[in-house]
Parts: structure tokens; sequence; C-alpha cells
């Protein structure tokens, strides 16, 4: 009898445990599907803000990537499947200048290289959304040859898709002035030629090679006329200030009584510059334009500085820099912060003008020049033809090519507002 007792004594406490360990399994269980919903949740929001920060399935830049990714800061990579956009015979106004394979050269995998920012995707450019975008307007390069090449970039883009008879390319105002026209979108490409944007003994858009450079600092309304109601603004200019000094005058060409001076370079390209931006302040729509400005454009004269023959230059280069950060000799910094300071006073005052900072990733490419392989504007000596590093430019650059990445960055940006 006691045994049964005792028996009875112990069925209620191991009950007991055993009803506790069936809580304490159903509230783990609990815990971990609530945590399994949280983590699910929260992984499709992870993902999305990885959609968009890569962006790999949009034509546009959104606002939100825009500002997660440097577009500037990234690597080349070779594509030859995607790359080049165009093919030179067959775009319509290319130039002699910037045409490698018509004027014979062979090592065409200059190409083929993509620029890819290291947090997102360049969108991809696409000709019908640009016309459409400049349906009624007019898009306008200002600068220098650069410019122009660049200018030449954008038309062949375009040129593929707009049937013949409905484009046309104007010359205006002694060839100053080239407009490319989209007849259907009623839209404008243009280029002007002002190489130093403000007025020069330069201004002329073919006889401007002159030694002795002499630039008016504080006149700008010779050019600023022609773009004055333009839509999409790029400019640039560096190439042309490439001197330790410049004759700046205070005064007109026409008149005698003008004051001449010597002003070192980097301070009488912040004079016009500062000139070219009071300019912008006073004149720009805020609500109608959008403004650019296209970062120096680097030269690869001395290929002791990556390396190579101290007395070479890009000629028969093929291969690209391959050193992190490259930054070579001709490209000034001090130039740079200059632009840099000019457009962040300007965006305090309430223009805001982008930078299309093409300097870096544009070192790396010494082999994207045309080199020799151009139409020479003067005939070539003996000594010349025996010394083709000579005569070969390593200024400009070759098309289809690097110009068309500069082109990519400047859609990426337009279509961002």
């Amino acid at each position: 009898m006691a045994a049964k007792k005792q028996q009875q004594a112990v069925i209620p406490a191991t009950w007991g445990i055993k009803n506790s360990f069936h809580s304490l399994v159903a509230l783990l269980v609990t815990v971990l599907f609530i945590a399994a919903v949280y983590l699910t949740q929260n992984s499709g929001v992870l993902q999305l803000a990885e959609d968009r920060m890569t962006s790999k399935s949009s034509d546009h830049l959104d606002d939100e990537s825009s500002r997660q990714c440097n577009l500037f800061s990234g690597k080349w990579v070779f594509d030859n499947k995607s790359y080049p956009l165009y093919k030179e015979k067959e775009c319509t106004y290319m130039s002699d200048q910037l045409a490698c394979g018509k004027f014979g050269r062979k090592d065409l995998n200059y190409r083929f290289w993509r620029w890819q920012p290291h947090q997102c995707d360049l969108p991809r450019f696409n000709a019908a959304a640009l016309l459409e975008r400049l349906r009624n307007k007019r898009l306008v390069y200002v600068g220098d040859s650069l410019n122009r090449g660049q200018w030449v970039s954008m038309t062949c883009l375009v040129d593929s898709t707009i049937p013949p008879k409905l484009k046309t390319m104007q010359y205006k105002h002694n060839g100053s002035l080239i407009i490319f026209k989209a007849i259907e979108y009623n839209a404008t490409i243009e280029f002007y030629w002002a190489p130093l944007l403000v007025e020069s003994n330069s201004d002329d858009p073919v006889h401007h090679r002159l030694p002795d450079r002499i630039v008016r600092v504080q006149a700008i309304e010779k050019h600023a006329r022609y773009w004055t109601d333009a839509d999409i603004l790029v400019f640039n200019s560096y190439l042309w200030w490439k001197r330790p000094e410049m004759e700046v005058l205070w005064g007109s060409f026409e008149s005698p009584d003008g004051v001449h001076k010597e002003v070192e370079m980097p301070r009488a390209y912040e004079m016009a510059l500062r000139t070219w931006s009071q300019w912008l302040e006073v004149h720009i729509n805020r609500n109608k334009t959008q403004l650019f400005f296209v970062s120096m454009s680097p030269i690869h004269e001395r290929a002791g500085e990556w390396g190579g023959a101290t007395d070479g230059n890009c000629y028969g280069e093929t291969d690209q820099i391959l050193q992190p950060g490259y930054w070579g000799n001709t490209t000034d910094k001090k130039m740079m912060h200059i632009v840099e300071s000019v457009l962040a006073d300007l965006n305090t005052r309430g223009l805001n003008v982008k930078l299309i900072n093409i300097t870096q990733l544009t070192e790396y490419r010494k082999e994207g020049h045309p080199s020799i392989y151009r139409k020479q504007w003067d005939p070539l000596t003996e000594e010349q033809i025996s010394n083709p590093s000579s005569y070969a430019d390593c200024i400009h650059w070759c098309l289809p090519g690097i110009p068309d990445v500069w082109n990519e960055l400047l859609y990426a940006y337009i279509f961002q507002h």
C-alpha cells in the first residue's frame, strides 16, 4: 500500500517535467518561426537595395543608385560582345582625325573595352531614348578639339538609328558652330569651337595654331551668344592652357590701347573660368538647362612614365597602363582643383554644374590614341617618316573608343533628371 502511494506521488512530478519540456520546445519553435519570417522580409529588403545599387537590368540610373555609386571609380573590362557601340565605317560623319582603322591601324582591341564602376553598372546607351529626351532641344558641346571628338562620338552613337533623309549637318560662322540635326525629333547635337572658353586669338576653327597665344579673360559674350538658349551644355577647356604663362589682354584686339601682361598659367585659367561661371550664373535658366564640365583629358607623350622607352610616347602602344591610380606628369592636378573650386562656388550660388570626371579612368588608356593612324594635315618630312613617334598624335582618341565612354557617363547624368 505504501509503495502504491509512493508511485502515485511520483507520476505527477514526472508529468510536470515533461510538460515544462514541451512548453520550452514550443516556445523555441515560436521564436525560430518569428526569426525566420523577419530574416526573410529583410532579405528581400537587402536584395532590393542590392538591385538598386547594381542597376544591372535598368536602362537608366535612378537617383538613389547614382548617389551610392561613384561612376568614375572602377576598372576597364574587355568586352568584345557589346562593344564597340557602332562601326567606324558606318558612322556618316566620322572625322579623319579620329578614324584610326581607316588610316591603317591593325590592332583594334582598343575598341573593346567597357568601363565598369566598382559599385554599379553604367546604364546601357540607348540612342532612341536619348533622341526622345532631346526632342525639340539643343545639346551643345563647347570647347576644344577633344570636346569636338566627344561630339563626333555622340553623333556616331545616334547616327545609325536615323534614316539618311532625316538628318543633316550644317557648318556655320566659318565652321565655329557645327550642327547635327535629327529632323524627326527637331533635336540638334552641336559643337561650338571655343578652346579657351573666353575670347582669344585662337578662336578661328581652322587657323589657330599660333605660337603667341593671347586671351581676353574677361570677355566671353562673343562665344556665349551661340549657346545661350541650349538645353544641355557640355564644356571643356584645358589643353590650350598647357604652358607656363599666358598673355592676357585687358581691352580689345582691335584697339591699340589694351593692356597686355604675362600671367602664370593657373592664375590665368582661374580668371577665365571665373568669367565663364559669372556668365552662367546670370544667363542660365536653372529650370531648363543641364550643365556639365568634362575634366582634363590625359596626354601620353612620355613613355618613361609608365615604364616604356624614355624617348618614346604612345606610338606602338597596344596595352593599357595597369598601375592602379596611375597619374601622368602632364596631367595638372592644380588645374583640376581650380575647376572643382569654381564649380563648388557655383553650387553655393544655386547653379549645379556636374563634373564629368574622365581624367583618372582615361589615364590608363595609353593605347587609345590615333598615334600615326590619322589624316596628316601637313605633308610629312623624310625625317618624320623615319621616326614615326615624332609625329604621333598622343592627345586625341580613336573612334570608336574612349570618348564613347565619356558620352556613356554623360548619358547617365542626363537621365538622372
